[in-house]
This record gives C-alpha cells, structure tokens and sequence, in this order.
C-alpha cells in the first residue's frame, strides 16, 4: 500500500491537475482511489474530489493544492 492515497472521480479535470501538481512537488506515487459508485466513499468526499489523504496520520489535503503547498503538508 502506497503512504498516499488520491480519492478521485472517472474523467475528472481537476484530478488530472492534481496528479500533475504532485508529480512537480515529488510525491511519491500515490494509490488512486476512485470514489464512484462507492456510497461511502461518495458521501465522505463527493463536493471534494481531488482529495490527498496520508494513509499513515489521516490528514487530508483537499483540492485546490500547489506543488509549494504540497511539499509545506509533507513536512
């Protein structure tokens, strides 16, 4: 299991721009999960998709993130 999970949506703009912004920022790979046809999942995060959670402490990083912003909830 990844350290980072990405919560996300099939076709989804703003997922793609949050994979690019944590490619620029280092992060390692981050599991993908997709939130679609999940109830739960759809109701923890449906409004806030693209969502990086650290799978280790459960924090949470909701969209919209830039790399600087990334690197600062790495730290």
């Amino acid at each position: 299991m990844a350290r980072y999970v990405l919560y996300q949506r099939d076709d989804c703009h703003l997922c793609d721009q949050a994979l690019a912004v944590l490619a620029q920022a280092r992060l390692p790979e981050p599991d993908s999960v997709f939130i679609d046809d999940d109830e739960g999942l759809e109701a923890r995060y449906g409004h806030r998709v693209p969502v990086l959670r650290n799978a280790g402490s459960g924090e949470e990083l909701d969209w919209p993130f830039a790399a600087d912003q990334v690197r600062a909830w790495l730290a």
